[in-house]
């Protein structure tokens, strides 16, 4: 299997494969660009990898000096957490463009917060995600242990937010443009402490009542918030899609 590790400015990227569909892998919480390869995600869809039919390209998160600061309200969170997503536009997709040849729309995946990350950036610049696969997500920054007044920053990276207020052209265009996958198990810490599987029945229903192209997944109570469910989920979806 081709893999490099590459650090463009503040952080890294790792890709892994040569050919096929390119997926940026966001990691889970305050994770880094290895934690997919060293919790055996890569390892799970490594046919499909070797295969061609898929790229993932793992980028480190930014949640430390982000949403995970508990020091700092949550609208300063939402302000550094849009330096990281300039990072992933403006440095990482022109880098995995050129690793592709050309190829200028990607797919977004991410278990736990990066799940969040995947479907908000997804939303956010459809023109370049058309797709995204979110793994027992949470997708409400004002619930993680926020504090302070939000404001705009808040609201434009909250998905729960901005999508029960998306109308007209924006939307029409969104409906035909964008699709998320959004998967969660009821097992244990699905609901407490991460509440990612209310959040995700509820974001789903927020997208059905906008009717954005969506499909939710809900696995069993066997199935906890953990990375052995993530590969099954993984296995088990991507190949669809690839």
């Amino acid at each position: 299997m081709r893999r490099e590790h590459v650090d463009l400015g503040p952080g890294t990227v790792i890709a892994y494969g040569h050919y096929g569909r390119p997926v940026l892998v966001f990691a889970s919480e305050q994770g880094r660009a290895w934690d997919f390869e060293n919790n055996g995600m890569v390892e799970a869809v490594a046919d499909l990898i070797d295969g061609g039919r898929v790229k993932l390209y793992c980028v480190d998160s930014g949640d430390a000096q982000t949403w995970s600061d508990r020091s700092i309200p949550t609208e300063e969170r939402a302000r550094r957490h849009d330096t990281y997503e300039q990072w992933i536009t403006q440095l990482v997709l022109p880098w995995i463009s050129d690793d592709c040849g050309g190829v200028r729309e990607f797919a977004a995946l991410g278990c736990s917060l990066g799940a969040y990350h995947a479907a908000n950036v997804a939303l956010r610049h459809a023109d370049l995600f058309p797709f995204a696969m979110c793994f027992s997500g949470n997708y409400d920054p004002t619930a993680w242990h926020g504090w302070g007044e939000p404001g705009d920053a808040t609201y434009f990276h909250n998905p729960m937010a901005y999508v029960s207020h998306l109308h007209g052209a924006h939307l029409d265009w969104l409906r035909g443009r964008v699709s998320l996958l959004l998967v969660v198990g009821q097992g244990a810490w699905e609901v407490d402490p991460t509440g990612a599987l209310p959040s995700t029945r509820e974001f789903a229903a927020r997208l059905a009542a906008k009717e954005i192209p969506h499909e939710l997944d809900v696995w069993g109570e066997d199935v906890p918030h953990d990375w052995p469910s993530w590969r099954a989920q993984l296995r088990h979806h991507l190949p669809r899609f690839c």
